[in-house]
């Protein structure tokens, strides 16, 4: 009888440790199922989709004429002072707001003894906070319209046309820093208020 004690008690001890390991298996698996499904779910491949939508931009929406402007600046003068801004019925269906520059702009010109002085505004169909960037950003504009400038030369600034391609450039090179800036340009066009060349 000795012996088959001895027999019995073996195969336990195999069956024991088997299923010890088939155990400690099947944690390791559903261990690595989970972190692997966690992953999934933190990379946006798994879970629900059309819960959470990506944000919008908040970007300057074009403003069509006769629409409130939620940005526009307050006027400090009382109500009813003034005439009220009449909008045309001919033209863009866009409203257009205007920026006019504090300080002229004075450089020389490139590869020239010449010196160029201008007087600038700009344009906007988009709402107010167009402007109220370009009063923000004023100087590091202020910097770029002068590179512009001292990169232009004084051939192209003799003829209706070079005004035309600096007036091209100068809208792009103040779209840059506005959306270098704050993330959108917004500036349709650039204006000569003076323009003067020595």
């Amino acid at each position: 009888m000795h012996d088959k004690a001895e027999g019995d008690a073996a195969p336990v001890k195999k069956n024991g440790k088997g299923l010890l390991v088939k155990l400690v298996l099947g944690l390791v698996l559903v261990g690595a199922g989970g972190g692997g499904t966690f992953m999934a779910v933190q990379a946006g491949m798994l879970g629900e989709h059309g819960e959470e939508k990506p944000r919008e931009k908040d970007l300057p929406k074009l403003l069509k004429k006769g629409d409130e402007d939620p940005y526009a600046a307050k006027s400090e003068g009382k109500e009813g002072e003034g005439p009220a801004e009449i909008e045309g019925e001919g033209g863009s269906e866009y409203k257009t707001s205007y920026y006019n520059f504090t300080d002229d702009f004075t450089s020389n010109l490139r590869n020239s003894t010449a010196l160029v002085q201008i007087s600038l505004a700009c344009s906007t169909r988009r709402d107010g906070r167009v402007l109220m960037w370009l009063k923000k950003h004023e100087l590091a504009i202020r910097s770029a319209v002068l590179v512009v400038l001292a990169d232009t030369p004084e051939e192209e600034v003799l003829t209706p046309e070079g005004k035309q391609r600096l007036a091209k450039r100068l809208t792009g090179a103040i779209n840059q820093v506005l959306t270098d800036t704050e993330g959108f340009g917004g500036v349709d066009k650039v204006y000569f208020k003076s323009f003067l060349v020595q």
